[in-house]
């Protein structure tokens, strides 16, 4: 089932931005590091409004308020209408690159058509190829916001639902700002109110910053081929992997929850460290890796909070970092539930205000740009996005999502993407990347498939 392009436009802002708002945006260490990886890409599924005597769903009618609502949107978001650009200088090295909302060509905003249905994504043992392609930009990398959109939202037409998908810079936005715009987004739509003036949690650009350094962040570089290299996110270096959903219901992460809590004595231990911690042991032990071998599961987190003074929830930017519990097989396998989520409980709580300011200070004295192959490495599960994000509180006037998914980019083998459940509550859905061979011995470990039993 191949996706059809029916149309494309770019939405600027509605409205001028101040003085002040067309000043350059300077990208911070948390930022630039994700120079050479791919677009950020998730979206949410709806079913199509029934048919009534009173109301017919008009998508021509529905295209038109959500580029409307959109533009509203930017006039607070409005570095997603920007591009990048960059300033150097040979002697000394010194690559400075930047947001730059003097130009703002807008966000791409795509329309497509597939004969699918919506149960041919929702009930398929695997995730459908073809959802691949309810996305825009794939393959493009975050330098490539030069020349290319920092955001493309991609309205894909089903038989019987709708799909948004959004495609965002990385270095722009991490989920919990992407999640944020979507709110803002769904909010305007749903008041109606054309101009959008005023928000509910307004975003902020000023620049997190450490102390005692400058706000322009400068790369000792002259030219990207010294940074980038393209090779190693082209589709034929892409290792082919299955990704599937599983379900966690509320009693079902509940009673993973008391089980770690209960081996380990101890009442600390979050629902998704629970989680997380099955997740490590059963994608290593589907693995068959050696006993002696090192094992690691590895946390994207936001370090909006764990900084001191901490940055507001609606700081707009990509400031994670990553926390690694690492063992051996033998170790991970001898002990239980608890002894694992313990270990990722302890390398979370160690990720504070001194641990985070350290990373930064280490990455000023040596400039990292990452690739993927450094990011996913054959004995990691990887664990990203996060249950707590309100991706169903975005409904577009459609009622409330029936599905979230993501696109091709950034996956690998033992990636895992956490999201909420669609009945909230606590539930969980977990989407799994992994090879096919170690696809089909996690499928059949007896600890998921216990745990994924609520009774």
């Amino acid at each position: 089932m191949s996706v059809k392009r029916v149309s494309e436009c770019f939405v600027k802002p509605q409205h001028d931005h101040s003085q002040d708002a067309k000043q350059p945006i300077y990208l911070t260490p948390f930022d630039l590091p994700f120079l050479n990886l791919n677009y950020s890409q998730k979206g949410l599924l709806f079913a199509k409004p029934p048919p009534s005597e009173n109301q017919h769903f008009s998508i021509t009618t529905f295209l038109n308020d959500l580029k409307h609502s959109l533009s509203a949107t930017l006039t607070h978001f409005y570095p997603l209408a920007a591009r990048l650009a960059t300033r150097k200088q040979q002697n000394p090295p010194s690559y400075v690159i930047y947001i730059d909302p003097e130009n703002s060509p807008g966000v791409k905003f795509v329309h497509a058509t597939v004969e699918v249905s919506v149960s041919d994504v929702l009930t398929s043992t695997y995730v459908p190829s073809v959802v691949h392609s309810f996305f825009d930009l794939n393959n493009v990398i975050s330098h490539d916001g030069h020349t290319m959109p920092l955001l493309s939202i991609q309205v894909t037409e089903l038989i019987d639902g709708i799909f948004i998908g959004g495609s965002v810079n990385h270095m722009l936005a991490d989920g919990t700002s992407f999640w944020h715009f979507m709110s803002v987004w769904s909010e305007i739509f749903r008041s109606k109110d054309e101009n959008g003036y005023i928000i509910s949690r307004p975003p902020i650009f000023k620049r997190w910053v450490l102390e005692g350094y400058d706000h322009v962040t400068s790369l000792p570089f002259t030219h990207p081929d010294q940074f980038i290299d393209k090779t190693e996110n082209s589709p034929k270096t892409q290792v082919v992997i299955k990704e599937k959903f599983l379900h966690f219901s509320s009693a079902a992460v509940s009673k993973l929850k008391a089980k770690a809590n209960t081996e380990c004595n101890t009442q600390k231990i979050s629902s998704l460290q629970a989680v997380t911690a099955l997740l490590w042991r059963c994608v290593t032990r589907a693995r068959h890796q050696p006993g002696k071998s090192e094992t690691v599961c590895k946390l994207i987190t936001s370090n909006r909070g764990r900084v001191n003074p901490p940055m507001s929830e609606d700081y707009f930017g990509n400031p994670i970092g990553s926390v690694s519990a690492t063992t051996t097989v033998e170790e991970l396998m001898a002990h239980g539930l608890g002894w694992a989520a313990l270990r990722i409980h302890e390398a979370v709580r160690n990720h504070d205000d001194a641990a985070v300011k350290r990373t930064v200070e280490s990455w000023y004295r040596n400039p990292v740009v990452l690739k993927i192959n450094e990011l996913f490495h054959p004995n990691t599960t990887h664990i990203g996005s996060s249950p707590r994000f309100d991706m169903y509180g975005c409904e577009f006037g459609l009622g409330k999502a029936v599905a979230a998914r993501s696109g091709q980019m950034n996956k690998a083998d033992g990636k895992m993407a956490m999201y909420p459940g669609p009945e909230g509550g606590g539930s969980m859905d977990v989407e799994v990347c992994m090879l096919p061979e170690y696809m089909a011995e996690f499928e059949c470990d007896e600890e998921v498939i216990s745990a994924l039993k609520s009774d």
